[in-house]
């Protein structure tokens, strides 16, 4: 598995520790094995876990500005945690609804030693966070209009943002944004040994 990510590493600008290397892997180890009680993902092929969560999460690390995020609906951890560990000096707050969820991220953060994690177990209109964040984060989580409508509560006034992991632009979407939004970027991602349309969304506030 290690072999496995660091061909497929290999094919990206992405440079990573030894460290992080093993805890990417590990953290699939524990998805694999989780996911056959808990259902955590459709995904039940380890090396493809390491195509379609692992490189489909970090592919939007340089594109990140801050260092307090808040990864909503997370599910099993994604993209927060690949991207905890390959931003160290970040921190991220991984909300989900599910107890189950929360659980296993919790279990993720105790044998890998995450510090920069804090899994939270609560509907995303519902938490309070004691500080705005630099960046709201959501990945396969809801329509741009139910994002925002929900987490608008979450980033920074101005210089916050909102970014939206997407697989095919809904043109529909971008055309219903509200006033109060400005779209940022939309930038195209190639994963390696992916062949499917990504797009990272970035929204901003006026």
């Amino acid at each position: 598995m290690l072999n496995k990510l660091e061909s497929l590493l290999a094919k990206t600008d992405i440079e990573l520790s030894l460290k992080q290397k093993q805890q990417l892997v590990a953290y699939v180890d524990m998805l694999n094995k989780w996911n056959k009680a808990y259902n955590l993902t459709s995904v039940r092929d380890p090396e493809q876990m390491l195509v379609r969560h692992i490189m489909d999460s970090i592919i939007v690390d340089p594109f990140l500005h801050g260092t307090r995020f808040i990864d909503v609906g997370t599910g099993p951890g994604l993209p927060g945690i690949p991207l905890a560990i390959v931003r160290p000096d970040s921190h991220f707050t991984l909300l989900d609804s599910l107890g189950k969820r929360v659980r296993f991220l919790r279990q993720v953060q105790h044998e890998l030693g995450l510090v920069n994690i804090e899994p939270v177990q609560s509907r995303v209109e519902e938490f309070i966070p004691e500080l705005p964040f630099d960046g709201v984060i959501s990945r396969a989580f809801a329509s741009l209009q139910d994002m925002l409508s929900w987490c608008s509560h979450l980033p920074k006034p101005v210089e916050g943002r909102f970014y939206a992991l997407k697989g095919i632009l809904q043109e529909d979407e971008l055309a219903q944004l509200p006033t109060e939004i400005t779209l940022d970027a939309i930038i195209p991602l190639q994963v390696t040994q992916l062949d499917e349309q990504r797009h990272l969304v970035i929204l901003k506030s006026n």
